[in-house]
């Protein structure tokens, strides 16, 4: 008798819960995200990853934490699954993600996926480092590690793949996080904390985030100063996260959220580092502009550290209505792969995906793709 596939499991109920709500982070910040109205989301990524397992043809086991952690989802999608480990307190800590890992690994697991951010990945790299192989399932506010899968399906997908029994090439990747200590100085710098074992396919696993400044500064520069340009009256331009965005406030002279998203009207800065909630009553029923960039090195649009770019604003300002910047050096860090949206609404990004108008200097545009992880 064959032994079924052993996938362990830990989700981190409370990842991600400070994007939508402008915290940039949940470290610590559960209670106070909770307070201001977010919605846990990490159990339904994780969800969208496992529903791709409902088809395998092989059999396969979930090793996992008690509740919200992991079993309350297997049991409700029907999965074969066993518990190792119980929270005793609630909103659960990093002690328990580490604690879960610890539990799960020592059952000898062919695979752990965990969902959370970077600070879930620190914890899960903190005591198994490369023993385990491990895959993410992108749940947090900011993810600049490259043990992450680019969306829940992709990750849901690879592991379907694994599960089937398929060849799939084994790889180091880093564990990373913001420096804290330098965000409060006001500089984005992204710090290697490990690695760990990850299956290393590049269709379903998204590259490290590229850190650092650019060299190309007039050209951002001039890019800043065609899109200030372009702004016409009477229309709310939402500015989204990055320094690229960044420079276009800096040539209008306005403060801005490095990590946050502002909006602005008729050249004044009509609310500061919005949550999402705050920004579909501003952009409901008003004209509006969107003006984002990409994450160098990943592609990623929507989904990584701009939450507050919830679905439903994304839907009422609409795809015609995206200002999307980036510096050809950007671009061509992808290396060919596609531009990625995940929301966390399939069917919006599947909507948003095909070829967009990418503004890349004054009055300068190039055309690129929007990709949608189940085309083919």
């Amino acid at each position: 008798m064959i032994n079924p596939f052993r996938l362990g499991l830990i989700i981190n109920p409370l990842a991600g819960l400070g994007g939508s709500v402008a915290l940039k982070g949940s470290d610590g910040m559960a209670a106070e995200a909770l307070a201001r109205g977010a919605v846990p989301l990490a159990g339904r990524r994780t969800e969208v990853a496992l529903q791709q397992l409902l088809t395998a043809t092989k059999p396969f086991k979930v090793i996992t934490a008690a509740g919200d952690m992991g079993a309350d989802l297997c049991q409700q999608l029907g999965l074969e699954y066993q518990v190792c480990y119980a929270p005793e307190r609630y909103p659960t800590e990093a002690a328990d993600t580490e604690q879960a890992a610890l539990a799960i690994a020592a059952q000898g697991v062919d695979l752990l996926l965990f969902a959370g951010g970077d600070g879930t990945a620190r914890n899960v790299c903190n005591v198994l480092a490369d023993s385990t192989t491990v895959l993410g399932v992108p749940a947090g506010c900011k993810i600049h590690s490259g043990v992450y899968a680019i969306s829940p399906q992709a990750a849901g997908k690879l592991v379907q793949r694994l599960i089937s029994g398929e060849l799939v090439t084994l790889a180091e990747a880093p564990v990373m996080d913001i420096d804290e200590s330098a965000f409060r100085d006001g500089v984005v710098k992204a710090r290697r904390y490990g690695e760990m074992r990850i299956p290393a396919e590049l269709r379903y696993v998204q590259s490290v985030k590229s850190a650092g400044k650019e060299s190309e500064e007039l050209v951002l520069d001039d890019l800043a100063a065609y899109v200030a340009s372009i702004m016409e009256d009477n229309i709310r331009y939402v500015m989204g996260s990055g320094s690229t965005v960044a420079a276009v406030m800096a040539e209008l002279g306005l403060p801005n959220t490095l990590l946050g998203v502002d909006v602005v009207e008729n050249g004044q800065l009509i609310a500061s580092d919005v949550t999402a909630t705050e920004l579909l009553e501003l952009v409901a029923e008003h004209p509006t502009k969107l003006v984002i960039t990409l994450i160098g090195g990943q592609g990623h649009i929507f989904g990584r550290g701009n939450q507050q770019l919830s679905p439903d604003v994304i839907k009422a300002i609409g795809r015609e209505n995206i200002i999307l910047l980036a510096t050809k050096t950007k671009l061509q860090q992808l290396n060919g792969r596609p531009l990625l949206s995940d929301t966390g609404d399939q069917i919006l990004d599947k909507a948003l995906h095909g070829l967009l108008n990418v503004l890349t200097g004054y009055n300068d545009y190039v055309i690129y793709r929007l990709g949608y992880q189940d085309e083919e």
